[in-house]
């Protein structure tokens, strides 16, 4: 589920150096023929697949946003929270410094270009409920700092760690690639940050492309991955008139590759069937000023779907599928 939201009703939810050949990627299955983004990515794959500019669904008619990220009418995650000690204060994410920058100059085919790559959620948020519940500006109104995520149904695997997991996965082979990569987080926060300093860090970094990395918590027989992109928004703090059509078109490609890479199919309960979906009640989103998307893998209150996110093998084809996309709106 994306941080500073939830899914939809029913239900809420290091560095090498070379090139890497980029495989020319083969034609979605002739199941997905007729899927918007197929279609938007031309059936062709490599550097020099142009997206077309095709409108896309907004938000059904009868879902909800809220960014409560516990699964709304559906399985809330149980957890222990700890308090802060009285008279204690918990100390506030500091910014994020965990990335390094590359020694020396990067080759291969994104050799110059930055990434921020934005791990949803914090593996810690559910011990600091005053922090993260704590309202910001993001706008369009007001939302909280940061949520604590969903889990699959047993509550053994949390949105959390799956984030980072791929997160890492796919800052390994954006660096194989050249890029300069960095998270908003990597477990070295108390908690957050909260979602306005998740965008301000893409825009400090000046990011050619930011991707926060996301699982849905909606309900059991929703399956499949969705993208979401930015509305056009104005008020307040947020204009995102600049980055409407870059980041429409970063999310169409990572749909388009993502679905190769993994066979994951594109939602079955959000976007029509296209695996995209437009917001503008996402922080995130409504205050960057660089082309950023928000992809949710799939959906881990679903079993189908939880079966994939728990596997490893299949969290290096979701990063490969990210990192595909990511490589082709750059390269483009």
């Amino acid at each position: 589920m994306s941080y500073d939201s939830e899914s939809p009703t029913p239900g809420r939810r290091r560095r090498l150096r070379g090139n890497l050949v980029i495989a020319t990627a083969a034609l979605v299955p002739t199941c997905l023929a007729g899927w918007l983004v197929w279609q938007a990515m031309d059936g062709s794959g490599g550097h020099d697949d142009k997206a077309k500019v095709l409108p896309l669904p907004s938000r059904s008619v009868g879902h909800t946003s809220t960014d409560d990220k516990r699964p709304a009418g559906g399985r809330t995650p149980t957890v222990t929270v700890t308090a802060t000690p009285p008279g204690a204060t918990a100390a506030a994410p500091s910014p994020s410094t965990q990335s390094a920058p590359p020694v020396g100059p990067l080759s291969g085919p994104l050799a110059g270009k930055v990434v921020v790559i934005d791990p949803g959620h914090n593996p810690k948020n559910f011990q600091h409920p005053t922090e993260i519940n704590r309202q910001v500006d993001i706008g369009t109104n007001t939302k909280e700092c940061d949520t604590t995520g969903t889990e699959t149904i047993g509550g053994d695997y949390t949105e959390a760690a799956f984030t980072l997991d791929v997160s890492h996965r796919l800052r390994a082979i954006l660096e194989k690639l050249g890029a300069t990569v960095t998270y908003t987080q990597d477990n070295d926060h108390a908690w957050g940050p909260c979602v306005d300093e998740r965008a301000r860090i893409g825009n400090a970094a000046k990011a050619d492309a930011v991707v926060s990395v996301h699982a849905d918590g909606s309900a059991e027989g929703n399956h499949g991955f969705h993208v979401i992109l930015p509305a056009l928004v104005d008020a307040g703090k947020a204009n995102t008139a600049q980055i409407v059509a870059p980041s429409r078109e970063l999310g169409v490609r990572i749909a388009g590759k993502f679905v190769h890479a993994t066979g994951m199919p594109p939602s079955n309960y959000i976007g029509d069937g296209t695996g995209l979906d437009v917001r503008k009640d996402l922080g995130g989103l409504n205050l960057s000023t660089v082309p950023k998307v928000f992809i949710e893998c799939g959906n881990m209150q679903d079993s189908g779907d939880a079966k994939l996110l728990t596997s490893g093998d299949w969290r290096q084809k979701a990063a490969q599928g990210i990192a595909d996309g990511i490589d082709s709106f750059l390269t483009k």
